[in-house]
């Protein structure tokens, strides 16, 4: 069976929903943001089994199993590590090359995809940096968006920046860097006319669009000139990894909390997201100016059934958007709308008003979509019986694509009531309306139904596994605490940067900012240090590579590995978060920090554990040699007891530095 190439990989973990795919063998209900379910490997009566659709793992409490999609497929029907992820790329049409050897061109594709990734990447530090270590950019670029109100974390978060306006600035510092200049027009990064090669976005403030997985497709760059002729906004051009109808700006930011409250804000612009975000609404995703797209609906019912439309006070632009609104009933969703005052939009509002106030008013003024469409067209009508009855059909015409029965005559009903019409003639209406796209809706469903998700939904389960729970006796007994506690840290917050001292070549201490993967990876190199477990080592060879190719690597960068064991493991520890009641600050106003808040001093501490647990084993093991040496030979008993007595000293100001007393 032919390899399947990692950006295939990639994308068959990022377009699979997890939920969806043990759906299908496990009958699943909603749970806070999670799903819970009964065992498939264990025959239990109470619900165990739980799947996380944000972190993309599940989690079986009575047999101990646990990990990614793929893991499950491999548990539940025993598949292969490609089996499983064929198995998932038929589900979700994801084209695999077919098992021949590539040829040039199938291979400079795959190049090109990921050579535009990471392209993409170095623009976007590039563009950050030049915003904040230049001074044309902190005067422009950083000015701007502190005009705009948003404050530094929430720069930082998006990864904001600013393009330098001298026409090749960026062109050549990344042609000095080797990049390929045919990659770097293909991104839109860089133009060519008559020989002479320019920056795309110069002179503009820049707005990285993400990934669900927080890669890096592309930008948006807006102008800070007044010059009516020049686009306020420029974005990347179309290419192979950035299709702006399959977009939404914010999503990776957002997911989170999209599928916590069973809801997707929906807004227009990049500010609007960040604005929002910056008062504390989270759950915020934008269409970045274009029209909605059935792609985009689809993206977001990943996360939810249920989108509220943030609209300014601009009515043409509602009425233009009314398309949008059909499609994502048609998708079977839930669609409600927000109209910020006149002269307000999403960003405005935010700014102007507190965090209570924008929650208040989002609950006060949601209205569902036939509310707001009769509300808008009807003062359009002026009384006029013939608009009127215009009206009632455009109404009618929306109600008819809702493709669930019960909620379909919900709303006929809501229509009856709202014009006093009689509800038989509204649902004659809708049939009617139905009955035209019936043909045409049928073909459609019976080609996304795949024969493989049919017979896997129908298989039999396998047969039941031990109830005994491997992690938990992994962690009692086979990983010491010192270990444990180390690589998971690395695992978890591997990519969080933090400020530690730093002795430079002078002999002076400094503070620098670094990553925390690379500062645990240098204090064991520095203390010629290792992880004694060998799924450990592994993990930290991953890391260290990825320093080396100048990378830092996400929790769900290990789920995609053929490992099991280490996926298992990964899942493991990124699953172990406990979420608080937003309550204790809410009602009783009382902040309790998170784990996150305190990830300096918790990376330190667990340095100086692993390190003490080190130093520990090393001790226990002079003593059994000391008990064990010729009392004659002198000189290794001297040794032994001279390194003891060393590393004593080495364990109590460690145990100073961690504020403990050791008995």
């Amino acid at each position: 069976m032919a390899k399947i190439p990692p950006h295939i990989i990639d994308e068959i973990m990022q377009t699979a929903r997890i939920e969806e795919v043990i759906g299908e063998f496990v009958q699943l209900k909603k749970a806070g943001s999670n799903f819970k379910g009964l065992s498939p490997f264990t025959d239990e009566k109470t619900p165990s089994f739980s799947v996380s659709p944000a972190k993309q793992i599940f989690k079986c409490f009575s047999s101990g199993k646990g990990g990614s999609v793929v893991t499950f497929l491999m548990e539940k029907e025993h598949f292969s590590y490609p089996e499983a992820l064929r198995w998932l790329a038929d589900k979700y049409n994801i084209v695999i090359p077919e098992e021949k050897p590539a040829t040039a061109e199938e291979l400079a594709k795959i190049s090109e995809k990921e050579s535009l990734f990471i392209i993409n990447d170095f623009a976007k530090k590039y563009f950050v940096d030049q915003m904040h270590d230049s001074e044309e950019g902190q005067a422009i670029g950083l000015s701007y968006f502190e005009e705009r109100g948003f404050r530094p974390d929430i720069i930082k978060k998006f990864e904001l920046g600013y393009c330098p306006n001298k026409g090749d600035a960026f062109t050549t510092s990344a042609m000095e860097a080797g990049y390929n200049l045919n990659y770097l027009e293909t991104t839109g990064l860089v133009k060519t006319k008559d020989d002479r090669h320019f920056d795309f976005f110069r002179g503009r403030v820049m707005f990285p669009i993400h990934s669900t997985s927080g890669r890096v497709l592309g930008f948006g760059g807006r102008t800070l000139v007044t010059d009516k002729k020049v686009a306020k906004y420029f974005n990347s051009p179309e290419s192979p990894i950035y299709h702006k109808s399959d977009i939404l700006y914010g999503l990776y930011f957002a997911k989170g909390d999209i599928i916590k409250y069973d809801n997707c804000y929906l807004c227009e612009g990049y500010t609007d997201v960040i604005s929002l975000h910056q008062a504390g609404l989270q759950n915020v995703v934008a269409s970045s100016g274009t029209a909605l797209t059935r792609e985009q609906i689809r993206l977001i019912r990943r996360f939810t059934q249920n989108i509220t439309i943030l609209y300014d006070g601009d009515a043409a632009g509602i009425k233009a958007s009314f398309r949008g609104i059909d499609l994502i009933l048609e998708e079977g969703m839930s669609v409600k709308v927000v109209l910020f005052p006149e002269g307000e939009d999403p960003d405005s509002f935010a700014k102007s008003h507190s965090s209570t106030e924008l929650d208040n008013y989002l609950k006060e003024h949601t209205q569902d979509f036939v509310t707001f469409k009769t509300e808008i067209l009807l003062s359009d009508s002026q009384n006029d019986p013939l608009k009127k009855a215009e009206l009632i059909r455009e109404v009618v015409q929306s109600v008819a694509l809702i493709p669930d029965a019960i909620t379909r005559n919900v709303y006929i009903q809501e229509v009856a009531t709202l014009f006093e019409m009689e509800e038989a003639l509204i649902a004659t209406e809708v049939s009617k309306k139905r009955s035209g796209a019936l043909e045409k809706n049928f073909e459609r469903e019976k080609k996304q139904v795949s024969p493989e998700s049919v017979s896997a939904a129908t298989n039999p389960f396998a047969p039941k596994a031990s109830s005994t729970n491997p992690n938990v006796k992994a962690k009692q007994n086979q990983y010491s605490h010192g270990e444990y506690a180390l690589i998971r840290v690395l695992i978890k917050y591997g990519t969080f940067a933090i400020h530690t001292k730093h002795i430079n070549e002078e002999g002076k201490e400094e503070e620098i900012e670094t990553s925390v993967t690379e500062l645990i990876c240098h204090e064991l190199d520095k203390d010629e240090l290792s992880f004694s477990y060998p799924l450990f080592q592994k993990i930290h060879r991953i890391f260290l590579e990825g320093i080396e190719e100048n990378t830092l690597f996400e929790p769900s960068y290990f789920l995609r590995n053929e490992d099991q064991e280490l996926v298992r493991f990964v899942s493991e520890v990124i699953g172990d978060d406990h979420e608080l009641s937003p309550n204790w600050l809410t009602l009783h106003k009382l902040y309790t920090p998170s784990e996150k808040d305190k990830i300096p001093q918790l990376v330190i501490d667990e340095i100086y554990h692993f390190k003490r647990s080190k130093i520990e084993e090393r001790i226990q093991e002079i003593r059994k040699l000391l008990e064990t040496v010729d009392p004659s030979d002198e000189d290794q008993f001297n040794d032994l007891l001279g390194e003891q007595v060393f590393l004593d000293r080495v364990k109590s100001t460690l145990a100073k530095q961690l504020n403990r007393i050791l008995l």
